[in-house]
């Protein structure tokens, strides 16, 4: 199976796939900052559940090509890319956090393909009508958002020094978002085993430039290129009623508009205890999943 596959463009795009090699392939797409080895289910569980996780790097992080100006719908060509490369005719796909609209991109464009399209954390385009897309949020979060969308060279002029200091200590990211945590997401991030894995996922996110970073950015803030009413296949929409990095109004303003949506909130939960949830969505998204 390819590592590296090239776009009709010529552009490349770093795969990672795990689980049963054989098993029914659904994409899981990585927050912001983020890579192909972030959170995911272990590997025993996919083996089990028969499941063949498919992951990239998206423009610009990891061993991916920049593609500068990109939109949040422009992901759809990548996961075609990728599953035409690996012979995949249909999926499913998932996206966390920076990786959910994503998701939705890929449910709304790619409807003749995904099965079915799973949003954890997410956030809502930012000209939903009707929403104070900051409210909520906590000011970390504002403060970047808001200078990505006012000014985006500014924005980009704070994150090449900031990427930089993260790549060669990624414990510093952890330590930045760590007093807007709640107790339970601290729990989460310091377990071992969860907390090499963000660090691993941090410096390859960031090994080779901090473009994808931006440019996720710029894309969340910017019009994604696509309607979420216009979704028409099945959507699981999980979110955490404590989230203040995604706030639970952008999770119910999805679930209004998308017409199947099955939305949950976790009343206790906040943004990575979306971690814990991931094999419980997996196997909600593998229902309608084909194999080989």
């Amino acid at each position: 199976m390819p590592d590296l596959v090239r776009t009709v463009g010529g552009r490349r795009l770093r795969v990672e796939i795990s689980g049963d090699p054989r098993g029914r392939p659904v994409f899981l797409l990585h927050g912001m900052p983020g890579s192909r080895v972030g959170p995911r289910p272990r590997a025993m569980f996919l083996y089990q559940r028969g499941a063949r996780l498919i992951s990239f790097d998206r423009p610009g992080y990891g061993g991916s090509d920049r593609r500068p100006g990109r939109r949040v719908v422009d992901v759809a060509e990548d996961v075609a890319a990728v599953a035409d490369a690996l012979g995949l005719g249909r999926f499913a796909v998932a996206g966390r956090s920076g990786g959910a609209p994503h998701a939705l991109a890929c449910a709304a464009i790619l409807s003749a393909r995904v099965t079915r399209a799973a949003a954890l954390v997410g956030l809502a385009p930012r000209d939903a009508e009707g929403l104070d897309w900051f409210a909520g949020m906590t000011p970390f979060n504002v403060r970047d958002f808001r200078t990505a969308f006012t000014d985006p060279e500014r924005y980009a002029a704070g994150i090449i020094p900031r990427s930089a200091a993260i790549r060669s200590n990624p414990a510093r990211l952890l330590e930045e978002l760590r007093s807007d945590l709640t107790d339970e997401d601290r729990l989460i991030v310091s377990e071992n085993s969860i907390r090499s894995m963000l660090l691993r996922n941090y410096h390859e996110a960031l090994r080779t430039s901090p473009y994808g970073w931006i440019d996720d950015a710029l894309a969340l803030t910017s019009p994604w290129g696509f309607d979420p009413a216009h979704i028409g296949v099945p959507v699981l929409l999980w979110h955490g009623a404590k989230d203040v990095f995604s706030p639970p109004s952008h999770f119910s303003w999805l679930a209004e508009r998308i017409p199947r949506a099955e939305a949950v909130l976790e009343p206790g939960a906040a943004h990575f205890a979306s971690l814990r949830a991931l094999p419980d969505v997996l196997d909600w998204l593998l229902q309608d999943t084909p194999g080989d």
